[in-house]
């Protein structure tokens, strides 16, 4: 989790002229309904306006994206991804990702989750985290509902993309039943003391109705396919519904572990065990499971900029791991080849029905 100070330098907005970009840009807020909490949703999606693209989250430390904000989309309908972040971050960290989606021709929304977002972090006994799945849920139907917004949405070629605890999100909109009885009842021997603290600070076991909210069925059936990026926790999952999952999934996993100080300071809950024991039990024939060389857990978030590192490490003196890579890894590299797995897992599995 990244401190106040630290996320107001990393998540800054600036707008600034850049090349010419045909990837729109709004965000809406969906209100509280029926009990669900409100939410502030991103959304890109292809544009044929030719108004200057401006630059969407630049900061002292990370690179912006180009994109113009409010411009007209393309009529659809179009596939659509839902994209979840991980626990303390915001849609800004995928938003590379997006805008090479929307140049296939996608809609890509992302939510921040109340709750575990970078300015809206609740307290261990109060995280509800399967209100996560939903939220993605939510996006949906705002979008289905408000075509205005998109230029219309393909409802049969959904898909989820999630890293680190987002990760774990749309693994349970796949059907995947997450057991804490499992993971608290012998911790401390099954995965160590780090993800016991971890653990306690999700809010995972805290007591019977929390076990029984975590373990229901949260799946979406309009979900055709699912991509998890270095996912975590994810050795809660039950084999049983791992191995019933109907659906395409691309699970891709850093090719190394962040060392153990700093993954406890910046409380990640996710190692390549984690990855391994998704891809063993889900079904063999619609999975796919790559270590993505030269990466580590924060190899998936947004390039930092030169020198980067060494801002970070000022104000935040051991969270400059966000802007580690693995052995040889360049980070610009790793996204071209991610986004093209990805893209290509995509454009096979989201068929038109």
């Amino acid at each position: 989790m990244l401190r106040p100070t630290l996320a107001l330098l990393l998540l800054f907005i600036s707008f600034a002229p850049s090349a010419y970009a045909k990837t729109g840009f709004r965000e809406i807020n969906v209100p509280e309904k029926e009990g669900d909490r409100p939410m502030h949703v991103s959304i890109w999606y292809p544009t044929a306006s030719d108004i200057n693209p401006v630059l969407l989250g630049e900061t002292p430390a990370f690179i912006g994206q180009p994109v113009i904000k409010d411009a007209a989309p393309v009529a659809g309908p179009h596939p659509l991804v839902v994209i979840s972040h991980g626990y303390g971050g915001s849609w800004r960290n995928l938003s590379w990702l997006a805008a090479d989606l929307v140049s296939r021709g996608y809609v890509v929304a992302a939510p921040d989750h109340p709750g575990t977002t970078t300015f809206d972090m609740l307290k261990p006994d109060t995280v509800a985290l399967w209100n996560r799945p939903g939220d993605l849920s939510r996006t949906i139907d705002a979008l289905i509902a408000q075509p205005d917004l998109t230029g219309g949405i393909a409802a049969g070629r959904i898909a989820a993309i999630g890293h680190s605890l987002g990760g774990w999100t749309v693994v349970e909109l796949a059907g995947g039943r997450f057991d804490t009885v499992a993971v608290t009842e012998n911790c401390m021997a099954d995965f160590g003391p780090l993800y016991c603290k971890i653990f306690e600070a999700l809010g995972i076991g805290r007591d019977a109705a929390n076990a029984a909210a975590l373990g229901a069925d949260l799946s979406d059936s309009r979900i055709r396919a699912v991509i998890t990026l270095d996912l975590g926790p994810g050795r809660g999952f039950t084999p049983e519904s791992l191995a019933a999952v109907q659906i395409p999934m691309m699970v891709l996993a850093a090719a190394e572990d962040v060392d153990k100080d700093s993954a406890e300071k910046a409380n990640i809950a996710a190692t390549n065990k984690d990855s391994a024991y998704l891809a063993s039990h889900l079904p063999a024939a619609t999975t796919v499971y790559i270590p993505v060389p030269g990466t580590l857990h924060f190899s998936f978030m947004q390039l930092c900029k030169p020198g980067a590192a060494g801002l970070i490490e000022e104000e935040a003196p051991g969270e400059s791991i966000v802007c580690r890579d693995g052995s040889g890894g360049n980070r610009d590299t790793i996204h071209g080849q991610v986004a093209d797995m990805i893209g290509e897992f995509l454009d096979k599995t989201l068929v038109s029905h």
